[in-house]
């Protein structure tokens, strides 16, 4: 009897080592992957192509991104969509099936935005555009409930203009445009902006952002006289309408949007956009606001960080859009990280959640507070009326 129970003991002691060592093997197998964990940002910018004066400086900021949030290691994965709609989402998705990214922050232009959006609602992935137009978030569905931006909505600058015209004494108005969903967002909004002020829309064209003339669109607009005409085009294809009215003799007022608020814009331009009134983020003139505005130490500090590393003068807008799209994931991945660990649909949806509900975060451009129904988040604060004088940017209050 006693051999029997020695042999049992032996056989419990046995089956104990056997468990402890395929723990410690399933426990060794998964310290990889634990190691491994970390925040993946998926991006995908237009660092080439006709929107290349957007996307650089928005790559070069994505350098500047904290590599730290939350005691977790955080990784960005950029990539160049060269402008082209096809390619930012060919991009997206390889981010999400390859990359296995936590959330994708671009693209540089709408309409590729507006392409991405059926990607990461269907791989249930927060995404962070880096275009202006509102139709990217606006109106809210299952499908954008999944996309927020940093950029200022295009009614908020349409306002501001419209508001600028009024007080100067515009009473009518050319409108030349993008002849795809940025010229169109702009062409909606400018058309409710300036029924407010009563001011009169008199023509109506479109062009390319290809386009290497547009001679027959302002001759049309010139036909009809305005007071002003507002060129809705990004980045440095808006200067083309401009050199051409600028050319042709066009004496009146001529209004640019955000979309122009960079180095190459000026470069491009040279005399012929002096003058030129826009509206922008309080960053483009940040050393020229009043202490008291609650934009300028936050703005100052994007600057600091970017010329620092790019070189005076060097700052843009539309960089100031991946900064600020950059701390809208310092105040959401910590909550996110409470619920859930990066790399799994769990953590996707925590981020996601987190994101609608930033309060009160500085950022270059403004103060974000997002919710349910508004996944921008900026207020008037986001905006000043800029002019160009002597090839520089003007505040002017």
């Amino acid at each position: 009897m006693w051999l029997i129970d020695a042999l049992f003991s032996l056989f419990k002691e046995q089956e104990a080592v056997n468990i402890k060592k395929n723990a410690l093997s399933v426990l060794l197998a998964c310290l990889p992957v634990l190691a491994a964990a970390q925040v993946t940002v998926g991006v995908t910018v237009s660092a080439t192509g006709p929107a290349a004066s957007l996307g650089i400086p928005e790559k070069n900021t994505i350098a500047l991104l904290p590599k730290t949030i939350g005691g977790q290691t955080v990784n960005y994965v950029v990539l160049d969509d060269a402008s082209d709609t096809t390619a930012a989402v060919t991009n997206t998705r390889k981010l999400i099936s390859e990359r296995n990214v936590d959330v994708i922050v671009g693209s540089s232009t709408t309409p590729a935005s507006l392409a991405m959006i059926d990607v990461v609602a269907e791989a249930q992935t927060p995404m962070i555009t880096l275009a202006a137009s509102a139709a990217i978030i606006e109106p809210m569905d299952a499908k954008k409930r999944w996309v927020f931006k940093t950029p200022q909505n295009d009614i908020m600058m349409a306002l501001a203009i419209a508001e600028h015209m009024a007080k100067d004494g515009v009473k009518s108005v050319g409108f030349i445009g993008f002849s795809d969903a940025y010229g169109e967002g702009w062409y909606r909004e400018t058309v409710k902006a300036l029924d407010l002020k009563k001011i009169k829309l008199v023509g109506n064209e479109r062009y390319s952002r290809t386009d290497t003339a547009v001679t027959g669109q302002v001759l049309k607009l010139m036909g009809a006289k305005p007071d002003a005409i507002l060129i809705a085009g990004s980045g440095t294809p808006a200067a083309l309408p401009q050199k051409t009215l600028k050319e042709r003799g066009y004496t009146g007022k001529i209004y640019q949007t955000h979309g122009v608020a960079n180095a190459d814009f000026l470069r491009v331009g040279g005399k012929d956009v002096e003058g030129t009134l826009l509206p922008a983020g309080p960053v483009l003139v940040a050393d020229q606001l009043p202490t008291s505005n609650p934009v300028r130490k936050s703005a100052l500090a994007y600057i600091q960080a970017y010329e620092g590393a790019n070189g005076k003068g060097s700052v843009s807008t539309f960089g100031g859009h991946a900064w600020d799209a950059g701390q809208l994931l310092a105040s959401a991945i910590p909550a996110a990280l409470k619920k859930a660990q990066p790399g799994t649909p769990a953590f996707r949806a925590a981020l996601r959640e987190a994101l609608e509900n930033v309060k009160e975060v500085p950022g270059s451009h403004g103060i974000f507070t997002t919710s349910a129904n508004d996944h921008l988040g900026l207020d008037q604060r986001a905006r000043v009326m800029v002019k160009i004088q002597g090839g520089k940017w003007v505040y002017q209050p």
